[in-house]
């Protein structure tokens, strides 16, 4: 049977649907609220006079109307609460501050040093958090939280469950730690559900209902937008775009399977790979002790013969792995974004979109885009601080029929 609801719950989810539309404008009026949400006039100037008290949204000039006075136009208040977005990635920690509207205030990358506990991580990341906000002069009471991003797999409590490349990280409980050592709520998911959060409150996707985020990392992850709600499944790790099948007798995969998208396309795999055919004696540009990942896109991007030649497999990998979600699943939008785009992020984009227009069982009904993330790069961290504005301001369906 459907579950029923009360008149609170439906307040503060309508209010939340109000916020949301301001959010993903660039400026929009109460009419236009009302004839897009669906509520009446009168509820919509209710929520937003009480946003405007709160201060979460402000009046910033105004619209021609065809008749009467002209529309009041509604912005987010940018300064009105910020948030720090953490990625905790196998080489790397990236911080990212942002304020209400999205966008970064400050930015922050830290190596990881290798053979650290898990107790030591945790505390630098606290240390380097507070550091980050006083610095940028945001008082505490203006901070809604931090974001954590983390290598999946994570339960719904933010404990790690065997991460790939985190030796000693099993059943770490780092959801929790964080809390304990800032002192600030923290809302933690795996780093590619944190990037499509993100890119729907900052990024492309901010008005499309339906779209899959594919992240490009140290390793290679999904996120997943159905009907404008996060799908995140029933152990909070769906959209697993890393682990479909695209080369059945392929190279073994961490998660026990063989011939996974991460397996052949994660930046590990194209290294591995390069050095092989420059040790069988194919002729390129680059060297085998100088062939990193960034090289390799590079020389790829410059013409060079072997690296576009691996490269283009990996971009034919991903496509096909591209054509079998799109056709799972219907959606509108496909985004790509992650560090591990560099300069090939085209050829990436280029060839799922060619195999998307070409093969998808619905290409006639509808176009499904094909875009790279305009935040890429710090997709992960710039998600990870849109996890706390998307888990306290955005209209939840989940919130709004559960007690």
């Amino acid at each position: 049977m459907q579950m029923g609801t009360n008149l609170p719950k439906v307040g503060s989810y309508n209010r939340a649907v109000v916020l949301e539309a301001i959010q993903v404008s660039d400026g929009i009026s109460r009419v236009q609220i009302a004839a897009l949400s669906g509520l009446t006039a009168q509820t919509v100037s209710v929520i937003v006079r009480r946003l405007l008290e709160e201060g979460l949204v402000v009046e910033d000039g105004s619209l021609p109307s065809s008749g009467g006075k002209p529309r009041t136009i509604l912005r987010v208040a940018p300064a009105a609460g910020h948030a720090l977005g953490i990625h905790f990635d196998p080489r790397e920690i990236s911080y990212v501050l942002c304020d209400l509207a999205g966008q970064p205030v400050a930015r922050l990358h830290r190596a990881l040093r290798p053979g650290l506990e898990p107790d030591a991580v945790i505390r630098q990341m606290a240390r380097t958090a507070r550091r980050m906000l006083r610095d940028a002069g945001v008082p505490d009471d203006r901070v809604l939280g931090i974001g954590l991003a983390c290598p999946g797999p994570l339960d719904a409590e933010g404990v790690m469950d065997f991460p790939p490349r985190l030796i000693g990280w099993d059943h770490v409980p780092i959801k929790r730690l964080l809390e304990q050592h800032t002192g600030f709520p923290v809302t933690c998911d795996n780093d590619a559900t944190a990037a499509a959060i993100g890119e729907r409150w900052a990024g492309l996707a901010r008005a499309t209902p339906s779209f899959v985020y594919l992240y490009l990392g140290t390793g290679i992850g999904g996120g997943l937008f159905l009907d404008n709600q996060i799908y995140r499944g029933r152990s909070s790790n769906a959209a697993e775009f890393g682990h479909i099948t695209v080369v059945p007798d392929g190279p073994e995969c961490y998660c026990g399977n063989r011939g996974c998208v991460e397996a052949v396309c994660c930046p590990g795999a194209i290294v591995e790979t390069v050095r092989a055919r420059l040790s069988a004696g194919v002729e390129s540009s680059l060297s085998s002790r100088r062939a990193d990942h960034q090289a390799i896109c590079a020389a790829a991007a410059a013409g060079d013969p072997l690296a576009a030649e691996v490269i283009g497999e990996v971009a034919a990998r991903l496509a096909d792995a591209a054509v079998s979600i799109v056709n799972m699943l219907d959606f509108d939008m496909l985004v790509l974004g992650g560090p591990a785009l560099h300069e090939i992020g085209g050829t990436y984009r280029d060839m799922i979109a060619e195999a998307v227009a070409t093969r998808a069982l619905a290409r006639r009904l509808h176009t499904v885009r094909v875009e790279i993330s305009p935040i890429a790069a710090d997709a992960a961290a710039i998600g990870a601080a849109s996890l706390v504005f998307h888990a306290t301001y955005a209209p939840r369906l989940d919130a709004l029929l559960n007690d």
